[in-house]
């Protein structure tokens, strides 16, 4: 994706303002929500294998070039990076899909998948939608304009992240053990979950959603992409937490991610990194 040099931090005050951008960002997922559920639980869903041995699906490209079709017509000049046709145009704007984030839970027919659509400006992920609309959910963010979530009687509802500030009362969220055996970082979860109260894995975008809305203090992952993260970098920090690599960098492109209350930020970093 395009990027600065020293891209600035994920929570830095952005002077713009994006109402009309998240806006459109909501109907791309409108869009994308039709596009994904029309294919849901098809018995003639037709499922191809990548080179990187994982699937992709009729829905999946369908589901993008929904997307695409509509940016190409309200922002022609804004790049788009999605991760079935890959990146196109360039500029300080770009908008990142994953038109279907959870395709192995979407071709078993388990509702637990998301559209994921984001705007980074320069680099920094500012507008954020993950929508899940095989179980009606759907959650929000722009840089200065809050979190929000859909509540039954259809009304917005802004979210905050809890304000626990002990780890050991601190409830997380990890992918899975495979991730973090493979990034070598198999004793820092051990240390992890030794630590806080409660871990559990409950799947790909959903848990930074739990954390955005007070349910859990920590999520991280490896192996992720820039289209698997940022737009939810966005929700997390507007709903009060912090949202970095693994590292504690503000970057897209470590292929890792950890988000937290931020109370819990710098406590969790430590943890994580402390000598085995």
């Amino acid at each position: 994706m395009t990027s600065p040099a020293s891209p600035a931090s994920f929570d830095a005050p952005y002077a713009g303002d994006l109402s009309d951008d998240l806006a459109l960002a909501l109907r791309l997922a409108d869009a994308a929500d039709a596009a994904s559920m029309s294919r849901f639980d098809s018995p003639d869903l037709d499922v191809q294998a990548k080179p990187d041995a994982t699937f992709v699906t009729d829905a999946d490209l369908a589901t993008e070039e929904a997307i695409r079709a509509i940016l190409t017509s309200e922002r022609p000049d804004d790049g788009v990076l999605g991760e079935e046709f890959g990146t196109t145009g360039e500029g300080a704007r770009q908008w990142i899909i994953d038109p279907i984030d959870g395709t192995h839970n979407y071709l078993k027919g388990i509702p637990m998948w998301t559209v994921l659509i984001a705007l980074a400006i320069d680099g920094v992920p500012r507008v954020g939608v993950v929508s899940q609309p095989a179980i009606g959910r759907r959650w929000w963010a722009a840089s200065g304009l809050g979190a929000w979530t859909n509540t039954p009687d259809g009304d917005p509802k802004r979210i905050t992240v809890s304000n626990v500030d002990d780890v050991a009362r601190a409830s997380v969220s990890f992918q899975s053990i495979e991730q973090w055996r493979d990034a070598g970082e198999l004793p820092a979860l051990e240390r992890l979950t030794s630590a806080v109260w409660r871990d559990r894995g409950y799947g790909d975008a959903w848990p930074y959603m739990l954390l955005a809305e007070g349910r859990l203090e920590l999520v991280a992952e490896f192996g992720v992409k820039e289209y698997d993260i940022a737009a939810l970098a966005p929700i997390v920090i507007e709903a009060g937490g912090a949202f970095t690599a693994f590292s504690g960098a503000h970057s897209l492109s470590e292929r890792s991610s950890l988000a937290t209350n931020r109370v819990l930020h710098d406590d969790f970093l430590r943890l994580l990194h402390s000598p085995a």
